[in-house]
């Protein structure tokens, strides 16, 4: 059934805790280490900050530096814009990992086996998204949690916010695991499958919002990061935990998110 081969493969990550703990430590070091020591807003908002024979009242600088934030990124906290990159980051990269089950069952013949038994073949597809969704989803909630503990503002989160955040993050995981389950298929080694998540991983990542608006970038990139999933799940969370603006009704992102991984489940299957 759709649920013993989905479970099939979640067993070798629940069971192994080892292999959960590595796949936060990228996400965390991320969010601990860039995230903290990148403060933007502090340029602004220290007491050494002056022009030259113009000295400012701390109340001034304030503004200026949240002024500053609020126009550049639609918070004053550079953190909390981060960390809500970080929940697609985690999910992109769970997903990215999806096939390469594929890959492993081909090597040593339980794939030949599956298709040899009366389970459709769109079954075998769908466990392998749904295990790569939902370690995706319990990885970004502890990011989420960690976010939190490290000073994630919690002034717009909601538990509605949070539900439909993890839908988004849902679409844009079941989407990019249909993508690179399909690309496995065709992938005779594991060689050539790291080859192709090595290929896009950076390229899909950087050619977001994840980090910094798209407004910032040139135009080429932001005509890709405008048609890019990840971010309009980014922009889903971030109007949604941090009440930061994106300029469209949330319902078209949602909407594109949904198309998105509909069409690319149907080209998978």
């Amino acid at each position: 059934s759709l649920w013993s081969l989905t479970n099939r493969d979640l067993k070798k990550w629940y069971m192994t805790p080892l292999i959960l703990a590595m796949s936060l430590i990228q996400p965390i070091i991320w969010l601990g280490l860039f995230g903290k020591a990148m403060n933007l807003g502090a340029i602004f908002t220290n007491n050494s900050f002056s022009i030259p024979g113009l000295t400012l009242p701390k109340s001034a600088i304030d503004v200026i530096g949240n002024t500053f934030m609020l126009n550049t990124f639609g918070t004053t906290d550079y953190f909390s814009f981060l960390a809500v990159g970080m929940l697609a980051f985690i999910v992109l990269f769970t997903s990215m990992m999806s096939g390469m089950s594929i890959v492993w069952d081909r090597r040593f013949g339980f794939l030949d086996k599956l298709l040899s038994t009366p389970i459709s073949r769109g079954s075998i597809v769908l466990a392998k998204i749904l295990n790569s969704t939902i370690r995706s989803l319990v990885q970004a909630a502890i990011v989420l949690l960690v976010a939190i503990l490290l000073g994630m503002s919690l002034s717009h989160l909601t538990i509605s916010g949070v539900l439909l955040t993890f839908l988004a993050l849902f679409l844009l995981s079941f989407g990019m695991s249909s993508l690179f389950v399909m690309l496995a298929f065709k992938s005779r080694d594991w060689q050539s499958q790291m080859m192709i998540i090595n290929l896009l991983n950076l390229p899909l990542l950087f050619a977001s919002n994840a980090f910094f608006p798209s407004k910032f970038m040139p135009s080429w990139l932001q005509a890709i990061a405008n048609v890019n999933p990840i971010s309009f799940a980014i922009n889903i969370g971030r109007n949604l935990l941090l009440n930061v603006p994106i300029g469209t009704p949330i319902f078209n992102e949602f909407l594109y998110l949904g198309i998105f991984a509909i069409v690319i489940t149907a080209i998978s299957i």
